[in-house]
């Protein structure tokens, strides 16, 4: 009974933020992922080449809707998509055969590898997955996939963050870098 009775809750919701936190969510948000949609769309998708993932989305609600975070600093951004990532390619190259079993694997080993080395952020378990089912472009990638799209586009992401959530008087970023 004990069980079922902590899936109650009991906390209070926290309080919805102002105005101006969401503007500059909204402002940090558009920016950042304007920056790689850029990038990917004018530079490197005639080339063939990626720069955008889904995770990226997750990210920029962290980074820059959520900046007080544990899991939005710049240590977590950075190291939890590329570590995921590699995990991820891992997962797949090994375990391709059985994509179920690849799937599982790779978030799996990302939420543990990222707990392990301080660089919890939850996006970094899609990233994993991208990895996995992201189909034969992302495969080819190999892992290039660490670098290009993942780390590059976070980095980018990263220093809109910089820029952006510093303008305020009222936000800062990061709250701690290692």
């Amino acid at each position: 009974m004990h069980y079922f009775a902590k899936m109650k809750g009991g906390a209070q919701s926290p309080p919805r933020v102002g105005i101006s936190e969401i503007l500059w969510s909204w402002v940090g948000s558009f920016c950042g992922i304007s920056l790689v949609t850029l990038i990917h769309y004018r530079f490197l998708e005639p080339m063939d080449m990626l720069m955008v993932i889904g995770s990226f989305g997750a990210s920029a609600v962290l980074i820059y809707g959520a900046i007080r975070s544990p899991l939005a600093q710049p240590r977590n951004l950075v190291g939890g998509h590329m570590l995921s990532a590699a995990v991820g390619v891992a997962a797949y190259q090994c375990f391709h055969h059985e994509m179920w079993l690849a799937a599982a694997l790779a978030v799996s080993f990302a939420i543990a590898l990222m707990h392990l080395t301080k660089t919890l952020h939850p996006p970094g378990g899609a990233t994993a997955l991208i990895a996995v089912i992201g189909g034969p472009k992302i495969h080819a990638l190999g892992f290039g996939y660490v670098l290009l799209p993942t780390g590059l586009g976070a980095v980018l992401m990263m220093l809109v963050a910089l820029l952006i959530n510093n303008i305020p008087k009222s936000r800062k970023y990061p709250e701690f870098w290692v």
